[in-house]
């Protein structure tokens, strides 16, 4: 990815980190779109913590990413960052 989004994300504390995107991708109906995110001090690549969310790419930064709720969601996520990490395309 040329220019990978940065996002800080806070803990519940107030805390800020840095995150850098990853990859994003869209549903084949275009209904939803996902990105997954990786720490931006994260320098090993074999030991790569992956957050993935929901995305709203038109809304605001503070407002763009939503949790996913649902065990089914979550699990086609996964089978996508899966997917996309198995075939080396990052």
């Amino acid at each position: 990815m040329d220019n990978p989004e940065m996002f800080t994300l806070y803990d519940e504390d107030g805390n800020g980190a840095q995150f850098v995107e990853l990859f994003n991708f869209d549903l084949d109906d275009g209904s939803q779109s996902y990105i997954v995110l990786r720490a931006a001090d994260q320098s090993d690549a074999s030991d790569i913590e992956l957050l993935p969310f929901r995305y709203d790419k038109n809304a605001d930064v503070a407002d763009a990413l939503s949790e996913i709720e649902t065990d089914t969601e979550f699990e086609m996520v996964e089978e996508v960052m899966n997917t996309i990490l198995d075939a080396g395309q990052l």
